[in-house]
């Protein structure tokens, strides 16, 4: 993909990630803050847009990539502001990344991915499940869902791609909870948001495959 079109779709994500404040405050309710504010969230989505532009290049899954990606900019700031994944947004990333990648396929040739992504899909909805029941876990039925609708374009990517995208989200919490632990800004026993390494550790690992 040309520099040009990089740029293009980095702008669309900094729109994305402008519209994604109110919609987040609107999911959140009035009495939280959701997300970093509008200047982070326009950062956020530009970063996010771009690397997946410049990762995915001419594939013509692109676009369902980015639907999945704006939809999850609004569920980071609901998490981060209310500790919530409302089904009604990951039920339309779910829709966003199903339908574009079918239509992806079809452009393609190449029905047979589809069966992966779903596959991908399984994969990662039945692995969530299992740590979500484990004893002491902290993992949400949310998180169980979210992790699911990513393994669908993760799984398009592969077995590689999937394999990071379960791994990375535990590496990027664990990072963050240990440095807020070591700035005692939360204590051991704090619930914290899981959504966002979730989506940040999909990303990367779109970006590494």
């Amino acid at each position: 993909m040309s520099g040009g079109l990089v740029t293009g779709v980095a702008l669309v994500g900094a729109l994305a990630g402008w519209a994604a404040v109110p919609l987040a405050r609107r999911f959140a309710g009035p009495a939280h803050s959701a997300g970093a504010g509008r200047p982070g969230a326009i950062l956020a989505g530009a970063v996010v847009f771009g690397g997946l532009a410049v990762a995915l290049g001419a594939d013509p899954a692109l676009p369902a990539f980015l639907l999945v990606a704006a939809v999850g900019l609004v569920l980071a700031g609901v998490d981060l502001a209310c500790l919530r994944l409302p089904d009604p947004l990951v039920a339309l990333a779910a829709a966003f990344g199903g339908a574009g990648l079918v239509v992806a396929a079809l452009a393609a040739g190449t029905p047979a991915r589809l069966l992966t992504a779903v596959a991908g899909a399984a994969v990662s909805f039945a692995g969530y499940v299992l740590l979500a029941l484990l004893p002491g876990a902290r993992l949400g039925f949310g998180d169980v869902k979210l992790a699911a609708v990513l393994g669908l374009p993760l799984g398009w990517l592969g077995w590689p791609a999937l394999g990071l995208g379960l791994l990375l989200p535990h590496l990027l919490n664990g990072v963050v909870v240990l440095a807020l632990l070591v700035a005692r800004r939360v204590r051991r026993d704090t619930a914290l948001p899981f959504g966002p390494a979730l989506l940040a550790g999909a990303w990367l690992a779109v970006l590494l495959s």
